[in-house]
Formats: structure tokens, C-alpha cells, sequence
């Protein structure tokens, strides 16, 4: 059988401790409240670690996501922004 390309190649899923969920967020933000409700939940229930970070008390953060705040990132990567769907949570999670 011919091998396939690592294009092609599926990757193994990480482990849920080895993923890591960050919600960018600013304090009296009711968006983000919802969005970390759903963090949690989600994180919670799939063994997944997840921080919060203040977007007023980073100058990088607050530079580039200030107009999309709340935002998640999954493994450093932008997953979404504003609102966060908890089964699109779960999917990028690998549940």
C-alpha cells in the first residue's frame, strides 16, 4: 500500500492535559462571563486545562484582539470570538 503524504496524514489527537484553553477576557464584560461559563463547563467536564487571561493588563493581548474580546484560544490558536458554542468547543477539544 502506498504511504500517504503528511498532508494527508491524519495527526494523533493530544491528550485533554495536554491541550490548553485560554480565554481572553476584561473585567465588567458580560459577553465574557457567558464565555467563560462555557470554558469552564466544557474544560471542566473534558479534563482540559484552561486559563484567563486580562486583556487590560496586556499590551500584546489588548492590541491585537481589543474589538473581538471575548476570545478563546485552543493550543494558542484563535478558536472564536464574542460568543463561544460549547459543541464547537468540544470538537476543536476532540470530544
Amino acid at each position: 500500500m502506498a504511504r500517504m503524504t503528511p498532508l494527508f496524514r491524519r495527526s494523533t489527537p493530544a491528550a485533554p492535559g495536554d491541550r490548553l484553553v485560554t480565554l481572553v477576557r476584561k473585567p465588567g464584560c458580560h459577553l465574557c462571563d457567558d464565555a467563560q461559563a462555557v470554558v469552564e463547563k466544557v474544560c471542566g467536564e473534558l479534563g482540559v486545562p484552561w486559563e484567563r487571561k486580562d486583556i487590560t493588563q496586556d499590551r500584546a493581548l489588548h492590541d491585537q484582539y481589543w474589538e473581538q474580546i471575548p476570545v478563546v484560544l485552543v493550543d494558542g490558536r484563535q478558536h472564536t470570538f464574542w460568543r463561544v458554542d460549547e459543541g464547537r468547543l468540544r470538537k476543536a477539544l476532540g470530544d
